[in-house]
């Protein structure tokens, strides 16, 4: 223990499958056990994880801090009472990395702003992986995060990031509750130009992996994919004016 504690930035599994754990480096794993201090978005789903890497303290005995984006901003400064005392503090999501379209970049800000030392460690993130598997422009992109949910105002959301992607070439990327997938996925096929570049990255390093890109006027002649309560990163790519659009 120091003087000063540090935080700890703690990617987990994308998926749930069991095999997910082999995304997890001996480092990473280690830097887990090490910990017994945790700001997590799900106490039930961090505790599962922890006891699937065998930490070796019981569950009991690991202080399991929740943060949610409800969780008041007056209440952060409690978050980081561990580090003040000199403990090491880990953050984790519900998968992937933390603080990335995640409640914990607010707990990453308070750590910087009240002077202590944030480490980030390295580990599954479906945003990369599937800008990496996409084919698409890697140079220049933007995620979103979450669009809006309702049909009207997805819409006019997908046409805005239409005319940005392509004026300036660059890969528009976003993320959906699974359970809206499929209804994002029919938007994007309405919506969206026929030559627009789009790519589907479902259940990345899970069983059910599967990446393909494409024009949309492609997607319009194929069976939709499973979506259904499987996480997907959606990604595209208009074509310019100038490449035959």
């Amino acid at each position: 223990m120091s003087p000063h504690g540090t935080l700890y930035l703690l990617p987990v599994p994308l998926s749930e499958a069991p095999e997910a754990l082999q995304t997890l480096s001996p480092r990473l794993l280690d830097r887990f056990r090490q910990l017994s201090f945790f700001v997590v978005e799900t106490p039930k789903t961090a505790r599962r994880l922890l006891k699937q890497i065998d930490h070796p303290l019981p569950i009991a005995q690991l202080t399991l801090f929740p943060l949610t984006r409800e969780t008041p901003t007056t209440q952060l400064e409690s978050l980081l009472v561990p580090l003040r005392q000199g403990h090491a503090l880990g953050l984790l999501s519900d998968a992937g990395c933390p603080a990335i379209a995640d409640p914990g970049a607010r707990l990453v800000n308070a750590a910087h702003a009240a002077g202590f030392r944030v480490v980030p460690e390295t580990g599954p993130s479906s945003l990369l992986l599937g800008l990496m598997a996409s084919g698409l422009e890697g140079q220049r992109f933007t995620f979103h995060g979450y669009l809006p949910a309702p049909e009207i105002a997805r819409n006019a959301r997908l046409i805005e990031l239409e005319k940005r992607s392509r004026s300036v070439q660059e890969t528009q990327a976003f993320i959906e509750t699974p359970y809206r997938n499929e209804a994002l996925f029919a938007s994007l096929c309405r919506t969206l130009h026929a030559t627009t570049q789009l790519c589907v990255a479902r259940d990345l390093t899970g069983p059910q992996e599967w990446v393909w890109t494409a024009p949309v006027s492609e997607w319009q002649r194929h069976p939709h994919p499973d979506l259904h309560h499987l996480p997907t990163l959606f990604l595209f790519l208009a074509r310019s004016s100038g490449r035959g659009d």
